[in-house]
């Protein structure tokens, strides 16, 4: 079972194999359930730029349960509440975006670890406690050492500070963020933009190897992009967002079809 047995996403990492998910903009159950029956290996949550403060989560994460697919969950960064939040709905793994110093991402590994490697509270009360049910021992060496912790790089600050980030015991991957990182370059020269935010990918590529961890990139939906992102070394392959599949797949459509 997803919220107890061990974490495939987690075991296929170990056994050197790689990973494919996609993103959930949406709010809907049967999205994340029908991207499960796809045969993905996870889908990543977003709750940084998507509103997530009700019952949503929980919903997508059950549907999640049902199609045994593995939920990651971006959630905002400021709130040192929400790892653990997060990981008790029933998350498979949590991602904290804008990391920028080794001393953030051990506070990321504090607020979603239990002692010894943290500081999580204890609450069994939640789902995957089974509302109790689970014995309070078993259920914090399951949550200390199969939900999987990310960290995002996506700024120069956090570059210069990467392979103290990554080697961090208790960070399992970072999530490289194109789009921030392009924003912190500061240049309007695309081409040199464009180098920069390669470069930054390969240097975080080269401290996970290093630390023996994993990244994860939003590789798109292009088969030849995907195909080099994959001998560059990325383990973690994000094929494109819900919301944006669905439009750019309809918009094809439209342009092919609507009359003149």
């Amino acid at each position: 079972m997803l919220m107890r047995g061990p974490n495939k996403v987690r075991a296929k990492l170990a056994a050197g194999q790689r990973v494919l998910g996609t993103a959930i903009y949406s709010a809907s159950p049967n999205v994340v359930e029908a991207a499960g029956y796809a045969g993905i290996d996870f889908v990543r949550i977003d709750t940084e730029h998507a509103w997530r403060r009700d019952e949503s989560l929980e919903h997508m994460i059950r549907a999640a349960v049902i199609a045994d697919v593995v939920p990651i969950v971006r959630i905002d960064r400021d709130d040192p509440y929400l790892p653990r939040k997060a990981l008790e709905v029933g998350a498979g793994g949590i991602i904290v975006p804008q990391i920028t110093t080794e001393a953030e991402a051990r506070e990321v590994v504090r607020a979603a670890k239990f002692p010894p490697q943290g500081e999580r509270g204890v609450g069994t009360l939640c789902p995957s406690g089974e509302w109790g049910r689970r014995k309070v021992g078993e259920w914090a060496q399951w949550s200390n050492s199969e939900p999987l912790v990310g960290v995002m790089i996506e700024s120069r600050d956090a570059l210069a500070q990467v392979d103290r980030i990554l080697a961090v015991d208790g960070i399992d991957f970072a999530l490289f963020g194109p789009s921030d990182y392009s924003m912190s370059v500061g240049s309007d020269d695309a081409a040199a933009v464009s180098a920069a935010v390669e470069e930054g990918l390969r240097r975080t590529i080269a401290a996970a190897k290093s630390a023996r961890k994993h990244v994860m990139l939003g590789v798109g939906l292009d088969a030849d992009g995907i195909r080099r992102r994959i001998d560059e070394g990325v383990s973690m392959l994000e094929l494109g967002h819900d919301v944006a599949i669905v439009r750019n797949t309809l918009s094809a459509l439209v342009t092919d079809f609507a009359s003149g």
